[in-house]
């Protein structure tokens, strides 16, 4: 059960604790580790990734990475510009509890301070995959694939 979760930034005093987040092993094959997801950051200019650590009751959760106005389709036209959450690690002995609603709600917020209206999401899809997740907060499925993920989208009106 969660207390009061919250957001915390990375840094180097925090850093070792958000490496550690671990998703279950039948998980690890559907996303990758916290330290990939920050190396993504570190080389991406500033302000497209939006990394943060989940903390609840002073222990470390769980993860998230959010990315704000990307250039989705990657054309170089800036046409199709998009926010939402990139990566999503929930401690595997803390999943269950409601913290991936949490990130995602987050997340919203944080698009919407933006001025967002739009929250997407990508999954790889299968039995095993977080897709009931994330249809079950009120995702929809757009009919994108980005490479082998499937494309969601939540309305933040």
């Amino acid at each position: 059960m969660m207390i009061d979760p919250e957001l915390h930034e990375i840094t180097p005093a925090n850093l070792d604790a958000a490496c550690a987040i671990a998703v279950r092993p039948d998980q690890q094959h559907l996303v990758d580790p916290v330290v990939k997801s920050l190396a993504e950051a570190y080389v991406h200019p500033t302000g497209v990734a939006w990394p943060r650590l989940i903390v609840d009751g002073g222990r470390p959760v769980g993860f998230l990475m959010a990315f704000l106005d990307i250039d989705f389709a990657g054309d170089g036209t800036g046409r199709d510009i998009r926010s939402g959450l990139w990566r999503l690690n929930i401690a595997a002995d803390q999943q269950g509890r409601g913290y991936g609603r949490f990130a995602v709600e987050a997340v919203a917020a944080e698009i919407r301070r933006r001025g967002g209206s739009k929250l997407t999401v990508t999954w790889h899809p299968g039995d095993d995959g977080p897709e009931g997740f994330y249809l079950g907060l009120g995702f929809r499925k757009t009919g994108e694939m980005s490479g082998q993920e499937v494309v969601g989208e939540l309305e933040l009106s």
